[in-house]
Order: structure tokens, then sequence, then C-alpha cells
């Protein structure tokens, strides 16, 4: 009887021995090991964002990474020309700063633009709402990422026309839409479409 318990236990502790070596716990309690590592961090060090930093107006822009819209700290030149107004000035210097390609330090954190140079902004035409942008490149044959970048961009600077939103259109007589940019648009630019309001 005595032979029995002792083999017994010696079966046991046997068992233990072999499931622990495996990796398995003897507990059923779940245990939680938290989120895997990201591949793409799309965060950039301090030390890189001070690199970067330059003379000029500080502005966040909108960048993809991940294919979400992340935030950048930019540094731009506004121009001082007499024939357009402030907003206009701005909307082009934050147009042609998305152009630019990333930085190294930013490519490392996984960023990029889908905005093309080339395109200029002007203000309203006659009949236009006084916060009416007009590219000369129409937003609707822009990409997807593109228009998102943008009117999130100007949503959230001095080119906007309010409460997060911004009314644009092409050349000449092309209509005008209001553009608003969501945290569905920040998080899936690619599908989600900023939601529009056609004015003319």
């Amino acid at each position: 009887m005595n032979r029995r318990r002792l083999r017994a236990a010696l079966l046991a502790a046997a068992l233990t021995a072999t499931l622990a070596g495996c990796g398995i716990r003897s507990t059923e309690v779940p245990t939680d090991f938290g989120p895997g590592p990201s591949r793409v961090p799309c965060v950039m060090s301090g030390s890189s964002i001070a690199s970067q930093s330059s003379s000029g107006v500080p502005v966040q822009v909108f960048l993809v990474c991940a294919a979400q819209l992340v935030t950048v700290d930019r540094t731009v030149r506004i121009p001082t020309e007499k024939a357009t107004t402030d907003r206009v000035r701005i909307a082009q210097a934050l147009l042609d700063e998305l152009a630019q390609p990333p930085s190294d330090p930013e490519k490392q954190a996984g960023f990029a633009t889908d905005v093309r140079g080339g395109t200029v902004v002007s203000g309203p035409r006659e009949g236009d709402p006084d916060d009416a942008l007009r590219f000369s490149t129409p937003p609707e044959d822009l990409s997807a990422f593109a228009l998102a970048q943008i009117v999130c961009t100007y949503a959230d600077s001095a080119a906007a026309a309010g409460e997060g939103s911004v009314i644009l259109g092409g050349p000449g007589d092309a209509p005008l839409r209001r553009y608003e940019c969501t945290q569905a648009v920040r998080q899936r630019p690619g599908t989600e479409a900023p939601p529009t309001e056609t004015l003319k």
C-alpha cells in the first residue's frame, strides 16, 4: 500500500515537472501578456523632432502611417504676398508641406504622404462663401488618402471653415463641397471618405 502511494506521488511529481518544462501551467487562471509589439511605431522620438525643427510657424499635418492618419509636427514659412488673404496663404503653405517627402526620421517611423505637389490654392470666386478655397486640381480627382490628409490638416488649422470642416472646390465654376474630418476618416482614410455637403 505504501509502495502504491509512493509510486502515485512520484508519477504526479514527474507529470508536473513535464508540464512545467513544456511551458504549460497547471493552473487554469488566465494570464495577460499585454499587446503584441507594433511593427510600425508611428511615433517619433523627441530627438528626431528636435533635429528637424527650423525657423517658421509650428503646425501639425496629417501623414499616413499604418493605413491611418497621424499628426506630425512641422514648421512652415507663410509667404507674405499681398494679393492673397492670410487664410489662402496658410492653406497653400500646408498643402505644400503635405507634398514634401517625409524626413528620414519620419520614414523610419513609418510615415508617408499621398499628396502630390503642383496644386495651387486660391480664394473664393464671386458668389462663393467667404471661407471657400479653390484648388487648381479638383479635390474629387485626388486619391482617397490625399484628400483625407488635406481635409484633416485644414480642418485643424486656420484654413478651416469652422467646426472641423473645410469648403473646397476645383477651378472655375466647379461645385463647392464642405468636407469634414471625422474619427472614422482618420482611422480608415483609404476606405472612409470625408463626409461632404454640396454647396453649389
